[in-house]
């Protein structure tokens, strides 16, 4: 079957033809279509999807699947991988009872992931769990069902590292529909010496990881699936070794230039397959290394060359930027410095070039602005102390009001610390989602440690900046089905917070006068500002009408 699909719904169909039978997750961009399109279509499909409240919870979860015998799909974005990162690292050394595959994807140039440029394939390395990288939506789907194969066949989690320009990127993809039956039912069978990191046993579980990782680079070695060379080794002046959607910019590189390259993919990050690389290289008298963000590959193929080809020049990230999404026009760029073959930029990518950033805003109607607003108003001078969701927008012009923005849940944690170490008033923004996923720990805190900063929960009624997804507050689950409608001031007030007020902040009056009011307190204080995303509202009136 044949059908025009983005990444991220290519992996949904990659799973589905291979059995899954569990998937969790958490929304965050560019990963967020994989867990909505399971809501719309698990039940009618056998699958149970959720939303988890974090990453690690979700992770912890499908653990618990794959040690009951259900195949599994976690999915994520780049910094869900930090999160849940306790709990990846002792299941490399358990290993998976029935396959897993988790889903990881970064965004290099940060368009909508903007805490850091993360590059996600580093965990492959802290690990030992074997990464792929798709470079388009076909090579989605192809990954998706080859990642549950070799979990099946190494009883190991497999991390498909993806980014933006592969999880939104559209081409028709050719899959098959789900013909088997899947497992609805697991059962969980007794087995310490499999499931508990404990020493002495997690030393010998070390072992048994490095030796697996062996035998899954041996097993890549004789794929054609995994590592793919393309183009024509016309002279044995240059090749290229790419990976992920640097591949397809690199053959529209060669393309425009009218250059003939060998171009060797690698489909899997890590373990390298050493053999396949060595090969390639031998003959050639350059090689550039094509890969967004660090030089991984660039670093391993060096120490390679140093046996297979000790006289090759290798070229990569002293010609292409560290910084920032690879394109075209910069590929273009480094093979015109290692041929001396002059290139023109094409007018498309020069009017990109020269197009201005503009600051992002809040939408018309954002329940946040009346929020914000008064802050600015009623405590110019207090210390705003910044989180991830919408209101991230609050620290651009003319808002402002972000003095710092690091992670999920980070900005009570972070003012919780100004607050003890300057005695400043702090009030810190937090939206619903995040309360959940990361934020009560940080109120905890605050409490126990006895800090008085004013926690602002912008509750929305929708985790929004990530495209609508429910959370612990709305009632619904993923798949729709009702669900305990979890009330943020009652977790504060059980957390110990002894002042809690909710209100809609579009009653200004009532707003300005409780900020006022708990400003003068010398204890942590929560408002929750409640009222729907605006998008959402007119989304619901559209429905009914």
């Amino acid at each position: 079957m044949k059908k025009i699909l983005l990444g991220n719904e290519a992996i949904v169909k990659g799973a589905l033809v291979s059995g899954v039978s569990f998937v969790s997750g958490y929304p965050g961009c560019p990963s967020a279509e994989i867990g909505d399109e399971f809501g719309k279509i698990a039940e009618k499909n056998g699958v149970y999807a959720e939303w988890s409240t974090n990453e690690k919870v979700a992770l912890e979860a499908a653990i618990g699947a794959s040690f009951s015998g259900l195949k599994s799909l976690v999915n994520m974005k780049s910094f869900g991988i930090n999160v849940c990162s306790d709990s990846l690292l002792p299941l490399a050394y358990t290993g998976t009872k029935a396959p897993m595959v988790i889903v990881v994807a970064d965004d290099p140039s940060c368009w909508s992931s903007a805490q850091t440029e993360q590059n996600s394939r580093a965990y492959a390395y802290l690990s030992h769990i074997p990464m792929l990288e798709p470079a388009d939506p076909q090579e989605c789907y192809d990954f998706t069902k080859l990642g549950f194969e070799i979990s099946e066949k190494f009883n190991t989690p497999v991390i498909l590292r993806t980014t933006t320009r592969v999880n939104h990127q559209k081409m028709i993809v050719d899959f098959e529909e789900p013909h088997s039956a899947k497992a609805t039912r697991g059962d969980f069978v007794k087995n310490p010496k499999q499931f508990c990191t404990m020493p002495p046993r997690v030393l010998e579980m070390k072992a048994e990881l490095l030796e697996k990782t062996e035998k899954i680079s041996a097993f890549a070695e004789k794929s054609s699936v995994l590592n793919k060379v393309s183009g024509r080794r016309t002279s044995p002046q240059l090749g290229i070794i790419t990976s992920g959607v640097a591949h397809l910019h690199t053959l529209e590189a060669l393309d425009e230039m009218q250059l003939s390259a060998p171009v060797l993919k690698l489909g899997l990050f890590y373990p390298l397959t050493e053999k396949k690389i060595a090969k390639f290289i031998k003959g050639l008298k350059k090689v550039l290394i094509v890969e967004e963000l660090d030089g991984y590959l660039e670093k391993e193929i060096k120490a390679i060359a140093k046996e297979a080809n000790p006289k090759l020049q290798i070229f990569g990230k002293d010609l292409l930027p560290v910084i920032g999404e690879l394109d075209t026009g910069k590929i273009e760029l480094a093979l015109s410095k290692i041929t001396g073959k002059k290139f023109t930029l094409s007018k498309e990518s020069a009017s990109i070039a020269k197009a201005p950033r503009r600051y992002p805003k809040l939408c018309q109607g954002c329940p946040h602005l009346y929020t914000i607003a008064a802050l600015k108003r009623i405590a110019p001078n207090a210390v705003f102390g910044g989180d991830i969701g919408c209101y991230m927008i609050a620290g651009y012009p003319p808002h402002n009001t972000q003095d710092y923005e690091f992670a999920m849940g980070a900005g009570l944690g972070i003012s919780h610390g100004v607050s003890k170490a300057t005695g400043q008033k702090v009030i810190s923004l937090m939206g619903d989602g995040t309360f959940f996923h990361a934020g009560i720990p940080a109120l905890i805190n605050t409490v126990y440690n006895k800090s008085s900063p004013i926690l602002i929960v912008l509750d929305n009624r929708i985790t929004a900046m990530t495209g609508h997804q429910n959370n612990p507050g709305m009632g619904k689950n993923l798949m729709g089905k009702d669900a305990e409608e979890l009330q943020i001031a009652d977790i504060a007030k059980a957390c110990g917070v002894k002042n809690v007020k909710v209100l809609d902040p579009s009653n200004i009056k009532e707003l300005d006068a409780t900020i006022k009011e708990f400003l003068e307190k010398d204890e942590v204080s929560v408002i929750v500002c409640k009222l729907i995303c605006a998008l959402l509202a007119r989304r619901q009136q559209a429905a009914k009408e």
